[in-house]
C-alpha cells in the first residue's frame, strides 16, 4: 500500500467550469423558453468556493449523509465529498421549489414541522 496522496488529474485540473449560456443561432424564441425553463440548477462541483456557510446537523444526520457518500461511490461509482452531495441536493430542493411553489416537497415538509 503506498502512502503517496491521490492527486486530480489533468481532466480535473483543466476543465471548464463555467457554462455557456448563449443561445444557439438558429433556436426560435419558443424553443429558447421551452429550453430555460427545462434547465435545471446544478450544485456546483470541484472548484473554490468563495462564500461558507456553517450548517448544524445532528448525529444521525450526519451519519445518513456519509452511508449516502459512500453508497454513492461503491454502489455508483462515484467518488464525491459531502459538500458535494448538499450542494446537488439544495440545487434539487430549490428547483423543485422554484417548479412547483406551494406543492413542492420544501413547502410540503416545512408545514409538516
Amino acid at each position: 500500500m503506498t502512502r503517496r496522496p491521490s492527486l486530480p488529474g489533468a481532466s480535473e485540473l483543466f476543465r471548464l467550469t463555467t457554462a455557456s449560456t448563449a443561445p444557439p443561432a438558429d433556436v426560435p424564441d419558443e424553443e429558447q423558453a421551452e429550453r430555460e425553463q427545462s434547465t435545471q440548477r446544478r450544485g456546483t462541483g470541484r472548484q473554490k468556493h468563495s462564500t461558507k456557510i456553517t450548517v448544524y446537523v445532528s448525529d444521525e444526520e450526519l451519519l445518513a449523509l456519509e452511508h449516502a457518500r459512500l453508497a454513492l461511490r461503491g454502489e455508483h461509482g462515484l467518488a464525491v465529498d459531502r459538500g458535494r452531495v448538499v450542494r446537488e441536493a439544495i440545487a434539487i430542493v430549490l428547483d423543485d421549489l422554484e417548479g412547483h411553489g406551494d406543492d413542492s416537497l420544501l413547502v410540503r415538509r416545512l408545514r409538516e414541522r
